[in-house]
C-alpha cells in the first residue's frame, strides 16, 4: 500500500491573498462585522459559513494554516494555539472530566508529565504512567473511566517509537481516544492516518524551524475540533490560547519548505550517529539498525523525510556533559539551549532542563541517564566538518 505524502497533501492547497496574493492576506482584526444582525447571531451559534466572530474563535489567518496542517496530517480539520502546552492542555482537558483516568506515556516532555502528574489532580483527573513500547502494561492499566491514552510519536528525550496502530486498537476496544504528540517527527510519521484521534504539536520547533516564536496546533476531526472552540463549552474558545496572526501567517510560509527541512535535519543526524556509534559512545537514534524500534519506525513512516533530527548521547554524568557542552558551544557547533528544530545544532542535557520536572527517581526508572545529552541536529551543508570540531570536545 502506497504511504501518506504529506507534502505532496499539503502542496494541493490553494490559498491566496485578497487581492490576489501568492501569500495568504493577514488579517490583522481582533473583531469583525456583519452586514445583518441575524448573521451575527447564526455565527455565535456555528451556523454561518465563511463568517468570523472574534479572533479568540476564529480568524481568517488562523485558519488558512490551520487547514495547512490538517492537509499535512491527512486530519478533516486543525486548530491553532499560541504554544504547545497549550494545544496538549486544551486537548486533553477538553476530552476529560472531573473523575476521569488518563494513561501516558513517562518517557514524554517535562511540561507535558508536571502536567498530567501535578496539574491535573485538582480536577479530580487520575494519569496512570507508563512505558510506552509495553504494550502490555498499558492493557493492563485500563480503567472503565479511561478517557484518554496520551503518548509522544518518538518520545523526548529516550526517542522510543509508540506503536500506534497498536495503541489505537487498545484505545477504540475500551472507548477511549489516543492523543499523539508528533512534534519531533513531523511528515516523517502520520500519527491521524496510523489510527490516533488527535495529534498535538509544539510549533515552535521543527514546523517553524526558526525559533522565533512560540505556538502549537491541534489536528483531528470536524467534530472534535468544532467541540474545542464551541462558545459554551469549548476548551480551546474559553480559556484563550489564541495564536497572534502575524506569527501564523509567518509559520504557514514556513511549513511548505518543512519536507526540505526534515530530510536535511535526518540526513545530517544519521550522518553524526553512525560516527558517534564508531567512537564508542552510546548513542540513541531510531535512524540506527541497533535501535530496538528500528523495524517500528520504518513501518509506521512515511517515504523520503528520513528519521528525524533528534539524537541522544550518554556520557553517563552530568559533569561530563556539561564539559562537552561547553566546549561545543565554545567551538560554534551550535549553541547550547533547549528547543529543537532550528537551523543551528541546539544540544540540552535532559535530566536538568526539558526533563527537569520529572523526578529523578523517575528518570532513573525510564532509563534516562544523569550525563544524556539531547542533540537537536542543524541544517550545516557540511556536517563532515562539524563531526571533526564535534570530536574535538569529547
Amino acid at each position: 500500500m502506497k504511504k501518506f505524502d504529506p507534502a505532496t497533501e499539503l502542496s494541493k492547497l490553494e490559498q491566496f491573498g485578497e487581492f490576489g496574493g501568492v501569500n495568504p492576506s493577514i488579517t490583522d482584526s481582533a473583531t469583525y462585522t456583519f452586514l445583518g444582525a441575524e448573521t451575527m447571531v447564526d455565527t455565535f451559534h456555528g451556523e454561518a459559513e465563511g463568517c468570523f466572530l472574534y479572533s479568540r474563535h476564529w480568524n481568517p489567518t488562523n485558519k488558512y494554516l490551520s487547514d495547512a496542517l490538517a492537509a499535512m496530517e491527512g486530519t478533516e480539520a486543525g486548530w491553532v494555539t499560541a504554544s504547545g502546552m497549550g494545544a496538549i492542555t486544551s486537548a486533553i482537558l477538553q476530552l476529560c472530566n472531573s473523575g476521569d483516568h488518563i494513561i501516558s506515556s513517562v518517557t514524554t516532555y517535562g511540561g507535558t508529565y508536571a502536567f498530567l502528574k501535578n496539574y491535573l489532580p485538582k480536577f479530580n483527573i487520575d494519569v496512570t504512567f507508563v512505558i510506552p513500547t509495553d504494550l502490555e502494561s498499558i492493557r493492563k492499566a485500563v480503567r472503565p473511566n479511561t478517557k484518554v491514552i496520551y503518548t509522544e510519536t518518538i518520545s523526548n528525550p529516550l526517542l522510543q517509537i509508540s506503536d500506534i496502530p497498536k495503541m489505537s486498537k487498545i484505545a477504540k476496544n475500551v472507548g477511549a481516544k489516543l492523543v499523539v504528540d508528533n512534534t519531533f517527527s513531523p511528515m516523517i510519521v502520520s500519527p491521524y492516518k496510523l489510527g490516533a484521534d488527535v495529534v498535538v504539536y509544539s510549533m515552535t520547533k521543527f514546523i517553524n524551524g526558526k525559533n522565533d516564536c512560540v505556538a502549537g496546533a491541534i489536528c483531528s476531526d470536524n467534530d472534535f475540533i468544532n467541540s474545542l472552540i464551541d462558545v459554551n463549552t469549548g476548551t480551546a474558545m474559553l480559556l484563550g490560547p489564541v495564536l497572534d496572526p502575524l506569527r501564523s501567517s509567518s509559520i504557514l510560509k514556513n511549513l511548505y519548505t518543512l519536507h526540505i527541512r526534515m530530510k536535511q535535519h535526518s540526513k545530517n543526524a544519521l550522518y553524526l550517529a553512525e560516527k558517534f556509534t564508531k567512537e564508542g559512545i552510546k548513542v540513541i537514534y531510531p535512524g540506527l539498525k541497533t535501535h530496538k524500534d528500528y523495524e517500528l519506525l520504518n513501518s509506521l513512516m512515511n517515504n523520503e523525510f528520513g528519521y528525524g533530527g533528534m539524537i541522544a548521547i550518554d556520557l553517563e554524568t552530568k559533569e561530563k556533559a556539561y564539559s562537552f557542552m561547553e566546549k561545543m558551544q565554545d567551538r560554534n557547533i551550535g549553541y547550547l539551549a533547549v528547543s529543537l528544530g532550528y537551523f543551528k545544532t541546539l544540544f540540552s542535557n535532559s535530566g536538568s532542563s526539558t526533563s527537569s520536572e520529572i523526578p529523578e527517581d523517575i528518570q532513573r526508572e525510564m532509563g534516562m541517564s544523569p550525563g544524556l545529552v539531547r542533540f537537536s541536529v542543524g541544517l550545516d551543508n557540511d556536517i563532515e566538518r562539524t563531526y571533526e570540531l564535534i570530536k574535538e570536545c569529547y
